[in-house]
């Protein structure tokens, strides 16, 4: 029977906000700062019923392993270097989402060893340089090293793979 719409949901106390934890960490990957955004937005919308913290729900979900910032960081950047953005956009992405300076300093070192390898990545999907059909313009090949520095490679990386001739995959490497 669906629930009559101009009734009001019934506030939340501490069991029904670790029911809605668990459930949006069964359904979702997050991190501990996404997890207290959610239940807090909860709260704001239906109300609390009694003392509910929040805070200690939160490390309780961490302390059993359902959240876990340095396998979420780990997991995002691999999945964001896969699809050929850079490490200063998968810095950005892992500060929104609210991971540590600690935790995401621990995938610092995969970024900056798969740093051509994520461009190059980027190139091939965007058919830039050597993956062009055939050599472009200055203009489309300044637009194109914007391209790369929006997805967050180095200005450096972005012009030399940009320069390369279309069909020329040789080994790029780039002083940083």
């Amino acid at each position: 029977m669906p629930r009559d719409p101009r009734r009001p949901l019934p506030p939340l106390d501490q069991p029904a906000l670790e029911r809605a934890a668990l459930r949006y960490v069964e359904r979702y990957a997050t991190t501990r700062a996404k997890l207290v955004a959610y239940l807090t937005r909860k709260l704001r919308e239906r109300g609390a019923d009694g003392v509910v913290d929040v805070a200690a729900l939160a490390d309780r979900m961490a302390e059993l392993r359902y959240v876990d910032d340095r396998a979420f960081a780990e997991a995002r950047a691999a999945s964001m270097t896969r699809r050929g953005l850079g490490a200063r956009r998968v810095h950005d992405a892992l500060r929104h989402a609210g991971v540590g300076s600690d935790d995401s300093a621990a995938v610092v070192d995969t970024l900056d060893e798969g740093a051509e390898a994520s461009a190059m990545a980027f190139a091939r999907r965007k058919r830039i340089g050597p993956f062009a059909a055939e050599p472009v313009e200055r203009d489309r090949r300044e637009k194109q090293i914007a391209a790369m520095v929006r997805a967050g490679h180095s200005p450096a990386l972005a012009r030399r793979i940009a320069g390369m001739a279309p069909g020329d995959e040789e080994d790029v490497t780039v002083d940083w």
